[in-house]
């Protein structure tokens, strides 16, 4: 099937939601018992880090961390946001940096202005979707419950019903008023992020057919494709590649199979720069990333990092490609923004 494809289903009880692509699949969300990111909760400063600038605080669902923060005693109330999944072992990863996000806007407390997405770039529109901005904001009670709050308006934004933006930053502006309003008192969570059925209808925008009837999963070959991500071999067509986590790092090695000569090692190694960002993305995988690549023509590296860099500039996860080691591995470091697949999905679930 060409174009995109939705499917909003559950694996056994689980709410799940799976992106198809031109029959591929490109994107997989499954809810978990961890805190979602965009979790919202009036917590409690407890005791800072010493060498860090960070401090832990006490949240209803265990002890977060925030990252370079100043001024805080213990015991004081602040409003934090969930930014990710916390490691085994780790406290949930928080910011004071909350946002309201939907799919057309994102509200921005305590940074002020009203922005339309670079991404945006015909003039015309840009400033009719300020326009829009300016007349929902314009009088609404959040502008003083929060008058150094801003507004960004998002690249989906781009050709969407100007009605529906307005109501999608209405929305917004109504919630973010509600939360802020509710920052002082007992440690407590003030909004629960969004699931996976949400979260697609918010970041999956492109144009797409949807399904969400029980069993579309199985309809479309979904748990197929799930239980070959439980597995580290991922076939290049002409190769290979193992995608291994571990403790420390997640390895990366491919290999060309039966011809070992350098042009199949430039072909396996071209084919795993440019599915590895979506191998990443849907294993939930994230941290520092070696590649243990094929034998290749050393002259053929820039052509390598040319082609990783183009993949991952397309992936919004944040990546730091950190470049060619000494022993002629390639080593990157990802944002852990997702639980593993291999934590969250059982046999039961898939069965």
């Amino acid at each position: 099937m060409k174009g995109d494809l939705i499917l909003l289903d559950h694996l056994g009880d689980t709410e799940s939601a799976a992106l198809i692509r031109d029959g591929r699949l490109e994107d997989l969300l499954i809810d978990s018992d961890a805190p979602r990111p965009g979790t919202i909760y009036r917590a409690s400063a407890d005791r800072p880090v010493k060498g860090q600038g960070g401090m832990f605080v006490q949240t209803p669902d265990g002890s977060g961390f925030l990252r370079q923060v100043k001024g805080l005693s213990p015991g004081q109330v602040l409003l934090v946001q969930v930014t990710g999944h916390a490691e085994p072992g780790k406290a949930i990863p928080v910011t004071t940096k909350v946002l309201f996000k939907s799919r057309y806007a994102i509200i921005t407390p305590g940074a002020p202005g009203l922005n339309v997405s670079r991404q945006i770039k015909d003039d015309d529109e840009r400033d009719a979707l300020l326009e829009v901005a300016h007349d929902v904001l314009e009088g609404h009670p959040v502008t003083q419950t929060d008058p150094a709050g801003g507004l960004i308006v998002r690249s989906s934004a781009k050709g969407a019903d100007p009605e529906a933006v307005a109501e999608d930053i209405q929305a917004m502006a109504d919630l973010a008023m509600q939360v802020l309003a509710d920052a002082e008192g007992e440690v407590e969570t003030l909004l629960e992020g969004d699931g996976p059925h949400a979260s697609a209808w918010r970041e999956w925008t492109g144009p797409a057919q949807v399904e969400n009837n029980a069993g579309c999963f199985e309809d479309h070959g979904v748990i197929e494709k799930i239980e070959a991500l439980m597995r580290s071999e991922v076939s290049l067509g002409q190769g290979s590649m193992a995608i291994e986590p571990t403790r420390a790092f997640v390895a990366v090695d491919v290999n060309t199979g039966t011809d070992s000569s350098l042009a199949a090692g430039l072909k396996a190694n071209m084919a795993a720069a440019r599915d590895l960002p979506r191998q990443l993305r849907l294993r939930g995988l994230g941290g520092q990333i070696i590649l243990d690549v094929a034998p290749m023509p050393k002259k053929d590296r820039r052509g390598f990092e040319t082609t990783l860099r183009a993949a991952f500039r397309a992936d919004e996860t944040d990546t730091v490609l950190a470049g060619w080691t000494p022993l002629g591995n390639y080593e990157l470091q990802r944002k852990r923004a997702r639980q593993p697949l291999s934590e969250i999905v059982t046999e039961d679930m898939i069965r």
